[in-house]
């Protein structure tokens, strides 16, 4: 049995799979509010004695963690407990080996060739992938990115902290834009602005540049306790703000650029992957046109863009199915041995 797990700041989902042949089958799932806990451990404990039933013991585990990974350990984004390798091992009585600890983007990465074609959808149809290496960009509460290094027939995951690049801005409005959040956080970074915060910073930028007062009805919305960031976007979804709208129109824009750089990082002729759970969200805005307009503006490498596919990964669990592929691939190597 395997037990895998997608930890972040609001959320913890965990999971248990058994490999079948080439497959992962999943035996059981439950979704956990990570802030209502004092510890992963005993969310684990608790998730497991909720199974009890289920099966022989867990003989190897993989968690991906909302943040950077250092010898096995990681301290979430927003939750004051740290993930750690070797503590998670003595309470599941497993040896370190068997406990890998990896970020959330690396175990999406994981995840990718378990997907269906059903649950991905490309920005470019027509557009066919090459034989090199690809990336996996991911907007929700931050800004994830990870590489995907061609081995072979087969791409191996590498974790990557380049959400928090420096924002370069591309014209005279970002430039406005960039000096608007250097008033407020000093450095600024992509997911300053690549991410669910960056939607209000944008809204609340656009309304001073035009400035207009927000109506009283969405002003009340927002007042109310209501995620701001998802309040702005179904508005601009549906068209009843101009502001959000163009908020939503600018984010997207953002988006796509940002993807296009990781595409030149990377050297992505095999694909660039777009996750999160921003994307699902406002699918009909990423498909209009903008997004693949940005990603492919990069001056003299445009040709090479134009020819990477880009696909929006619709499965939430992503993550999770990827730590648990993950652990299995590292059973497996070690059994080898």
């Amino acid at each position: 049995m395997i037990l895998a797990g997608d930890v972040g700041g609001t959320n913890t989902r965990l999971g248990l799979f058994r490999q079948q042949a080439r497959n992962l089958v999943s035996i059981a799932e439950e979704r956990f509010p990570s802030q209502e806990f004092a510890s992963l451990e005993v969310i684990v404990r608790e998730f497991l004695a909720h199974h009890r039933g289920r099966g022989q013991r867990v003989a190897c585990c993989a968690m991906g963690v909302a943040g950077p990974v250092i010898d096995g350990r990681s301290q979430v984004v927003n939750l004051r407990w740290s993930v750690d390798a070797r503590r998670l091992g003595r309470s599941l009585r497993l040896g370190r080996e068997r406990v890998h600890v990896i970020n959330d983007l690396e175990a999406t990465a994981w995840g990718l060739p378990c997907l269906p074609p059903r649950k991905l959808r490309s920005l470019t149809p027509g557009v066919r992938a090459g034989s090199g290496n690809a990336a996996l960009i991911a907007a929700g509460t931050g800004l994830g990115m990870a590489l995907l290094i061609r081995e072979g027939d087969r791409f191996r995951p590498y974790p990557s902290e380049g959400g928090h690049q420096q924002f370069g801005p591309r014209d005279e409005f970002e430039i406005d834009l960039l000096r608007f959040l250097r008033q407020r956080h000093g450095r600024v970074s992509i997911e300053r602005l690549v991410a669910g915060p960056g939607i209000s910073a944008i809204y609340r930028f656009l309304l001073e540049r035009h400035r207009q007062r927000e109506p009283e009805w969405l002003g009340r919305r927002l007042a109310a306790g209501e995620d701001p960031n998802a309040v702005i976007t179904e508005v601009g979804l549906e068209g009843k703000d101009p502001v959000a709208r163009e908020t939503l129109d600018r984010f997207v824009s953002l988006y796509g650029a940002a993807a296009g750089d990781l595409a030149l990082v990377s050297k992505a002729t095999g694909g660039v992957y777009v996750g999160g759970g921003i994307a699902p969200r406002i699918l009909p805005r990423l498909e209009s046109g903008e997004f693949v307009r940005a990603f492919r503006d990069k001056g003299r490498l445009t040709p090479l863009v134009e020819s990477i596919p880009v696909k929006v990964i619709l499965e939430s669990r992503t993550a999770l199915i990827g730590a648990a592929a993950r652990a299995a691939a590292e059973r497996q190597r070690s059994a080898k041995r």
